[in-house]
């Protein structure tokens, strides 16, 4: 019998739980580490839809990327995610920032991406890319544009850009330490950060990052995470063959007119 915590115990073996980062929340969040697992699906977020499906499917667990628990509740009404899920009897892991950093994480693959090559770690969780040949930025938003089938906003900071900084999802929090690295290596150094690419940036990050000589490109929290599902179930239906395994049909929630 494979039970959740044997799921579990696989996942932390390559994106270890102790790695998430403080304000994290990853782990197991309903459900039980003893319950039977026969039939599990993969998803990046546990939504009513998804859980729809899973209980359609006659699921046992979910293996999301985001918490359903991630901050303090009050409340778990009839449409909240963690309360469906406990009505179908359906365990939940969430591993996020484990898996964003790990190796042939979420950031690991989104670079791969947009630019196989040369790809080192600028911190634990950004990466690093050398382009093979300088790009402007309206070239380099096109590019991205392409890879990921997604519209992407760009601020141009005015210079050629040969090295990408990359970090999925809402990684605009973390510009001041793509600027600080660009200001402590100094601007001809190798390697230093000519433009940062993350899911998501507001007002504020893009007006820092033209002040401060950055060129920032925001391409979707979704859609620079979404690839990560076909990946962990893969891993996953390779190191469980005797389950049935399922990959939820999302897509993202956010549209332009």
């Amino acid at each position: 019998m494979t039970s959740v915590r044997d799921i579990y115990s696989f996942i932390d073996s390559f994106a270890p739980f102790s790695s998430q980062m403080e304000f994290d929340n990853s782990g197991l969040q309903t459900g039980d580490f003893t319950q039977a697992v026969h039939s599990a699906m993969v998803c990046l977020d546990a939504t009513p839809s998804v859980i729809e499906q899973a209980a359609r499917a006659k699921c046992d667990l979910v293996i999301a990327h985001h918490p359903v628990l991630f901050h303090a509740r009050r409340q778990l009404l009839s449409h909240d995610p963690a309360w469906l899920l406990a009505r179908h009897n359906i365990a939940c892991v969430a591993s996020h920032t484990p898996l964003d950093i790990c190796p042939g994480g979420v950031n690991d693959l989104l670079a791969q991406r947009l630019f196989p090559g040369k790809i080192t770690r600028l911190n634990e969780l950004i990466r690093l890319c050398t382009l093979s040949k300088p790009m402007s930025a309206a070239a380099l938003a096109g590019h991205v544009s392409r890879r990921l089938n997604a519209p992407v906003r760009c601020c141009d900071a005015g210079r050629p850009i040969e090295t990408v900084a990359i970090c999925g999802g809402l990684g605009c929090k973390f510009i001041g330490e793509v600027i600080g690295q660009a200001d402590a290596q100094g601007p001809d150094a190798q390697g230093v950060p000519d433009a940062f690419l993350t899911g998501d940036a507001d007002h504020h990050a893009f007006l820092e990052a033209a002040q401060q000589g950055l060129t920032l490109l925001a391409a979707g929290h979704f859609e620079t995470e979404i690839h990560i599902v076909p990946a962990l179930a893969e891993k996953l239906r390779a190191a469980f063959p005797n389950l049935e395994w399922h990959i939820a049909d999302e897509y993202g929630v956010i549209h332009y007119a």
